[in-house]
């Protein structure tokens, strides 16, 4: 089967000729027609959470999937060969960047009917991130102000119109020339980063989801209320996360060390800090199909791929300037 992988941290990605996957008894077997691209990729091809998110290599990648059923294990119920699906598979059964990828009944969901399979790759991992940002962990209610960084983005573009459809008043940050595109995504105040200092604009938010990092998230916790909450996707990670990961005591304590200094500031300021990273759910991807059905919610492609240009696309997450997702596409 052609897949592609990484064969060491910090080495090309490259074409390879991988045995087909071992489907068991909850598995669901995925022709993949087409595979969303993520800054995650590339943060694994590097090495960068290796601390606490470490492959046998080589490794197949990819996190975002939408295909057609070809196989069901014997205990699955929910699913049945020809059924149209999409998925970000668990962390630690990726692979979506190959012909044929495994994934468990629970976190997969029948795709959107309304898009198309490219549309619907586009969605479940940055989906599933901004669901459990503004739901799960931001708690978001009609009435509150949201601070959504790098809104063109693919997590961005998703978060701006999950959090106004929760009622909220979101303000973004973004270039110049992306400024009308996130007002038609909903976004009520939108900052332009080159030339504006959202530090100095923005006062009294609820919520800021950060998916920067670094001298960013320093500055989001100033414009939170007393009792708001800053959301971090690009780290540090912090102990809650290090407790629910099940990390052993040594490596706990060196998760505790990466994020105390922003820790520290958070609490000096009267707000507080998490550290997210999303985990798979096909129970929410049903509640996000639910959306996109409806009208709610649309997916951002901003460049399709195809399965042959791979490496490629993989290579183009370092440069930036696409608004919402690329995809790889085998149709």
């Amino acid at each position: 089967m052609r897949a592609f992988v990484v064969s060491k941290y910090k080495g090309p990605l490259q074409e390879a000729d991988v045995p087909e996957p071992v489907v068991g008894e909850r598995d669901v077997l995925v022709q993949v027609q087409a595979a969303g691209l993520n800054v995650l990729d590339e943060k694994i091809r590097s090495g960068a959470f290796k601390s606490f998110l470490r492959y046998e290599l080589p490794q197949v990648m990819g996190n975002d999937v939408a295909g057609t059923v070809v196989g069901v294990g014997a205990n699955v119920a929910g699913f049945a060969v020809g059924d149209h699906v999409y998925a970000r598979p668990d962390k630690d059964r990726i692979g979506t960047f190959a012909e044929r990828i495994a994934v468990i009944e629970d976190d997969l969901a029948l795709k959107p009917a309304t898009v198309t399979f490219e549309e619907a790759a586009s969605l479940p991992l940055v989906a599933l991130t901004a669901w459990q940002a503004l739901v799960e962990k931001g708690n978001v209610r009609p009435g509150q102000r949201v601070l959504i960084h790098a809104g063109a983005g693919g997590v961005g573009t998703v978060a701006i119109q999950l959090a106004k459809h929760l009622g909220a008043t979101v303000a973004t940050t973004v270039s110049a020339g992306n400024v009308d595109f996130v007002r038609e995504l909903g976004a009520d105040t939108v900052i332009d980063y080159r030339n504006q200092d959202f530090a100095q604009l923005l006062d009294g938010y609820d919520l800021v989801l950060d998916s920067l990092g670094g001298t960013n998230l320093e500055k989001s916790l100033r414009v939170l209320r007393p009792g708001g909450k800053a959301i971090g996707i690009a780290g540090p990670p912090d102990p809650a996360f290090a407790a629910e990961a099940g990390m052993n005591p040594v490596l706990r304590l060196a998760i505790a060390a990466l994020s105390r200094k922003i820790r520290r500031q958070a609490k000096k300021l009267g707000v507080t800090y998490e550290f997210l990273f999303m985990r798979a759910s096909g129970d929410q991807l049903r509640q996000i199909t639910a959306l996109v059905d409806s009208g709610l919610l649309r997916p951002v492609v901003g460049h399709v791929f195809d399965f042959d240009q791979t490496v490629e696309a993989v290579q183009s997450l370092g440069k930036g300037g696409i608004r919402g997702k690329a995809v790889i596409t085998r149709a």
